[in-house]
């Protein structure tokens, strides 16, 4: 409410959606009080169903004093922490303007990506908090009255209830049924194997045995042209060395989440291991018992990814994640130091790695069960080419919201290291074939429409060592962070 000028503070009408259910709740208590203060504050609580469930989804709704709307969806929660420093996203809509009753409505509802599609979704995750209680109905009505065709994206949330795996695209999927059905509509923009990385602020409980995440993995695979091998699968955690480092130290622990102390905590932990990447990946040692200096490390650690790659810094490694984000990368054959350039597609949510998020099967097998509401944002290339006459291409951004010039056209730094090793005749047309491959490909990237996706994290990614284990929130830690304090549970 401080962010409101104070000429309009008290004025600007803000209705809060909740999921605090319980009316004995301290948050629910805390967040009464608070909004006391203000006669223009309207608190709304979301109908809960499952007792495992939350209220997850971060979001705003605003409506302008210009007669636009916009829709943000973020990461964050709504408290000061979140905001302050910690690693967090946010996709903001374009400014919706109302309907133009002269301008005709394209009928594309059922078209993946497009900005019907979106609206009917988003309208329909809006109606899943009136199975109850009305809350969203006047919300609902307001909203039909704006133009979304601006908006390039596919909706992917999750509210509680049931659900069929096997869905038209003119449905709302949620959950992993609706990931997969929107993948669907993402081609495959490379022949080899792709790559997908899974950052998280929270592991939830999976089960003993990877049946749940090998399910998940197989929704993440979906593709407008299935390949012949599957994806390479990547997670991105912080140790407990990572998380002592950070700009809060220990305290950043307080909103990320794993459990590995239990005998069926440690098998789910034996068949994620394999896969666990470090969120920074700058530790002395990679490891949680490592000795670290007390001042908190520059940006400018080593990093100990291999020697022969660059490491394309993201500049987030002391703000601790509470983003999440799953990518998929399109491989490059042009170098081995290249091979995570360019993204098939993005999703920004706030759906962490849980099957209260993502859906459970059921014993039918056709069917998810999901016990909490999600909300994010899926984008990828295609999304931009009817406005582009020639390719799209997303690629990584570090520590800049557009790209660089090596990102976008990498094969063009190696171009005078291919002409000095040949020599004679024979030197000759090979270099000059060197040079019509390159003008073909500067004439290529002069039509490629260049779309930048903002990384969290470094690149190439670091693995696990073998002692390496994922920060636990549960567990107590003797060392002291950078600020002299230990955690005890």
């Amino acid at each position: 409410m401080e962010q409101f000028d104070e000429d309009v503070r008290n004025l600007v009408r803000v209705n809060v959606i909740h999921g605090f259910w319980k009316r004995e709740d301290q948050s629910r208590l805390n967040l009464a009080e608070q909004a006391l203060r203000y006669s223009n504050i309207k608190l709304l609580t979301a109908y809960m169903p499952e007792m495992f469930g939350t209220h997850h989804s971060k979001m705003l709704i605003i409506f302008r004093h210009d007669s636009t709307a916009q829709i943000i969806i973020h990461t964050a929660n709504m408290i000061p922490f979140d905001w302050t420093n910690m690693t967090q996203a946010l996709w903001k809509s374009p400014c919706l303007p109302l309907l133009d009753p002269k301008k005709p409505t394209l009928v594309e509802a059922s078209r993946i990506g497009s900005g019907s599609k979106f609206k009917l979704d988003f309208l329909n995750y809006l109606r899943a908090y009136d199975t109850k209680r009305i809350i969203c109905k006047s919300l609902i009505e307001q909203l039909l009255e704006y133009d979304f065709s601006e908006i390039k994206a596919a909706l992917i949330a999750s509210v509680p209830g049931k659900q069929g795996i096997e869905l038209s695209p003119s449905q709302t999927g949620w959950g992993w049924a609706g990931l997969t059905n929107a993948l669907k509509s993402v081609p495959s923009y490379h022949n080899t194997q792709p790559e997908i990385v899974i950052q998280v602020s929270s592991i939830a409980s999976l089960g003993p045995t990877d049946k749940w995440l090998t399910h998940f993995f197989k929704a993440l695979n979906a593709s407008k042209s299935p390949r012949k091998t599957g994806s390479k699968f990547k997670i991105i955690f912080p140790t407990a060395d990572e998380v002592r480092r950070s700009i809060n130290g220990y305290a950043s622990g307080n909103a990320i989440h794993t459990k590995i102390l239990t005998p069926a905590q440690g098998k789910q932990l034996v068949y994620l291991k394999p896969i666990l990447c470090h969120w920074a990946g700058d530790g002395a040692q990679h490891s949680s018992s490592s000795s670290l200096p007390s001042n908190p490390p520059s940006e400018s650690s080593r990093s100990f990814a291999s020697p022969e790659l660059k490491t394309q810094e993201a500049y987030r490694k002391r703000a601790a994640p509470h983003i999440k984000t799953y990518i998929r990368f399109g491989s490059d054959s042009t170098s081995s130091s290249s091979s995570q350039k360019s993204i098939d597609w993005m999703l920004v949510t706030s759906a962490n790695l849980s099957k209260q998020a993502w859906g459970e099967l059921l014993n039918s097998a056709d069917e998810v069960r999901i016990c909490s509401y999600e909300i994010g944002v899926l984008v990828w290339p295609d999304l931009w080419e009817e406005k582009q006459n020639g390719k799209v291409k997303m690629v990584p951004c570090f520590g800049n919201d557009t790209p660089s010039i090596s990102s976008v056209s990498p094969s063009l730094e190696i171009v005078g290291q291919k002409e000095t090793k040949v020599e004679g005749r024979e030197g000759h047309l090979k270099r000059k074939r060197c040079d019509d491959r390159e003008e073909e490909k500067r004439q290529e990237e002069s039509h490629t429409m260049i779309v930048g996706a903002r990384m969290p994290y470094d690149l190439p990614l670091v693995s696990y060592g073998k002692e390496d284990i994922p920060w636990c929130a549960s567990a107590s830690y003797s060392e002291p962070d950078w600020m002299g304090k230990t955690w005890k549970t």
